[in-house]
């Protein structure tokens, strides 16, 4: 696709629940596959969003989402899926968004080798871990930087008229009532919503 200047730092610099609506219609570009956003989710500040993994501060883990703004925060999760998130706010506050959704618009051959050869389009980038392996992020692109010309870019949306809805974050324990998912209204590939299930244990048999 064309050349066009990607989002600048100052975007990111921002509390993530103001920068996640912004990024809907945005695309997001890594290598040869561009995706449209069409849904993401804002995770704020260490001790106020307990659903955040900067909740507790500072570790290895997180410390990506505690540096400069316009980063790329990559977490494995689950024991086999990477899921990314943009670094929003200054250096040392810990907030991100998390790219949930998109709409693959170039590279969908690569995509589809990514994701496999049967998924319909709509499914390539439908959830965080599939977007994740469409785009290629794995954890050697934790701290990528998409401010800075290189692989990865967050370009301007080129849409008008969006209708963007908000609702609870998807899948979580804590924080479930911030209604910090924002979604483009209507898009096939935005994700169903899924409220947290808590895992339950095998139930042991009494000894004796």
């Amino acid at each position: 696709m064309p050349a066009v200047p990607g989002l600048a730092r100052d975007f990111f610099a921002r509390p993530a629940e103001e920068v996640a609506p912004g990024l809907l219609g945005t695309v997001l570009v890594h290598g040869p596959v561009a995706l449209r956003l069409t849904e993401v989710e804002a995770y704020g500040l260490p001790g106020e969003d307990p659903a955040s993994h900067t909740y507790r501060g500072m570790t290895r883990r997180n410390e990506v989402m505690f540096g400069p703004p316009g980063h790329l925060y990559v977490y494995f999760t689950y024991g086999m899926h990477f899921c990314a998130n943009l670094v929003c706010r200054g250096e040392g506050e810990g907030s991100a968004v998390l790219l949930r959704a998109g709409e693959v618009i170039e590279g969908a051959a690569e995509a589809r080798e990514r994701r496999g050869p049967a998924v319909r389009d709509r499914d390539l980038a439908r959830g965080p871990a599939r977007l994740a392996t469409a785009l290629g992020f794995g954890r050697a692109h934790n701290g990528l930087d998409a401010c800075d010309g290189g692989s990865l870019s967050v370009r301007p949306s080129q849409m008008d008229g969006l209708v963007v809805r908000s609702g609870p974050r998807t899948g979580i324990s804590t924080g479930v009532d911030t209604p910090w998912r924002f979604w483009i209204d209507g898009d096939p590939t935005v994700s169903p919503y899924r409220a947290h299930v808590p895992r339950r244990r095998a139930a042991v048999a009494p000894r004796g």
